[in-house]
């Protein structure tokens, strides 16, 4: 339940917030900037531009509301099982994030009644205007997206907050060490602090978080991702017979070290298709562009392409379509890994049957990949040279892709949990919203 608040603001804090006051007749050349740069969506506006200012044209549903925030697609994704449990106790959810993808992920993924927001900018003016409109019972933020005028102004109208799912990475660690006071004066605003893994746990309460408790990570509780019959019909009947390499989420740098291993296994898998799926879909073109420079075919999907006998990569620029594409194929490579991003998650494609290819960047991940490397279901790849060498163990030998498969879906089994101990910790606060509802239909 809420606690007692610090009365005084360190000093970083008190400028910060001087500073988002300061830059409140900037955001309309903001949000045009931000839309040419193609990170706010042009289909909304200005339907849903305002919501960046903290109005919505969404009205509030009566009774208790719980506002989870993410900041982009794998924080929404790793609150999907969460909503549905709190749907299943009659609870309204408004859930906000900060990307266009991550809203048009939210749109295919869940019900038309979970609320979505684009979260507004962290500017007293707009983030008051939020609250005032939506007031919410409680607020669960995911991960580390800590906006600090969104979380002050939370605690100080005595909303409840914790922190789910909650991740401090080994580069994050150090630098808000350096910043103890202003960490932890936001830290400090949460009632309870739920974190992914030990090490989470005890780098949050070392930066001043309170009532800090594992729970795992959600991630490892996400069901797998849908993909529409008809659609993986159609692909199964274009790619029969060929060899399929699924690159999952990849990110700049990573396109160009695919392709060439594409070109290095296609003299002994001459049927080879390796299909990108990049991470942000807007790369598709350039990543198209890629290919025919190496000498190869490519296919768009957003351009409603298929793969035909002649495409040797398959570029899938569209939005909420991986679980297709884990259907399509059992071998794997989860993105972000081989530059210093910190890794995908490999969890959906697990669920799906894949062996998992990964490079040595896994740390938004860490535990997670030292459990299916130690335990034989995920390979790593340094270099060039070993991402053709195990991908081409997994294309010749089925045996051992089988074998990964059964490693992977055992860490996985073993790992989660995530989802109970999370609702176990949050038993208190919704407690207290069914009690309110009682009143209410009193």
């Amino acid at each position: 339940m809420p606690k007692s608040l610090p009365i005084a603001l360190p000093i970083t804090l008190r400028m910060y917030r001087r500073l988002a006051s300061g830059l409140v007749p900037l955001a309309p050349a903001l949000i045009k900037r931000r839309l040419k740069q193609g990170k706010e969506d042009p289909s909304f506006f200005p339907a849903r531009v305002g919501e960046r200012r903290g109005l919505s044209r969404d009205v509030r549903p009566h009774g208790p509301l719980v506002w989870i925030h993410g900041a982009s697609v794998g924080e929404v994704l790793a609150a999907a099982a969460l909503v549905g449990r709190l749907r299943d106790l009659n609870l309204r959810i408004l859930l906000t994030s900060g990307t266009v993808t991550s809203a048009a992920v939210a749109a295919k993924r869940f019900p038309p009644d979970v609320i979505h927001q684009y979260v507004p900018y962290d500017s007293p003016r707009y983030v008051a205007r939020f609250l005032d409109h939506w007031k919410p019972s409680l607020a669960l933020f995911i991960e580390s997206d800590l906006w600090p005028n969104l979380i002050l102004a939370g605690a100080a109208r005595r909303v409840p907050m914790v922190l789910i799912n909650g991740r401090m990475s080994p580069r994050s660690f150090p630098r808000w060490r350096r910043m103890h006071g202003t960490i932890s004066a936001l830290l400090s605003r949460f009632d309870i602090c739920l974190a992914q893994s030990k090490t989470d746990a005890e780098r949050f309460s070392a930066l001043g978080g309170r009532d800090v408790v594992t729970t795992g990570n959600l991630k490892l509780d996400v069901p797998a991702p849908p993909a529409d019959p008809a659609k993986l019909e159609r692909l199964m009947a274009m790619t029969r017979g060929r060899p399929i390499i699924v690159a999952a989420s990849t990110h700049p740098g990573e396109d160009e070290m695919l392709i060439a291993a594409h070109r290095s296994l296609v003299g002994f898998f001459p049927q080879l298709l390796t299909v990108i799926v990049p991470r942000h879909p807007d790369r598709g073109s350039a990543i198209a562009g890629l290919v025919t420079a190496s000498g190869l075919k490519p296919a768009l999907r957003s351009r409603e392409e298929l793969p035909t006998a002649t495409t040797d990569v398959y570029v899938a620029d569209t939005m909420g379509e991986l679980g297709l594409f884990y259907r399509l194929s059992p071998i794997v490579f989860m993105g972000g890994s081989l530059i210093h991003h910190g890794g995908q998650n490999p969890i959906e494609a697990i669920k799906l049957g894949a062996a998992i290819v990964h490079g040595p960047h896994v740390f938004n991940f860490a535990d997670v990949y030292e459990a299916l490397d130690g335990s034989g279901g995920a390979r790593q790849a340094d270099t060039q040279e070993a991402l053709v060498k195990q991908l081409g163990l997994l294309l010749a030998e089925p045996m051992v892709r089988d074998k990964m498969q059964r490693a992977g879906s055992g860490v996985v089994e073993q790992l989660g949990g995530a989802l109970d101990r999370t609702m176990s910790a949050l038993e208190p606060y919704l407690l207290q919203l069914r009690i309110e509802m009682g009143a209410a239909d009193a």
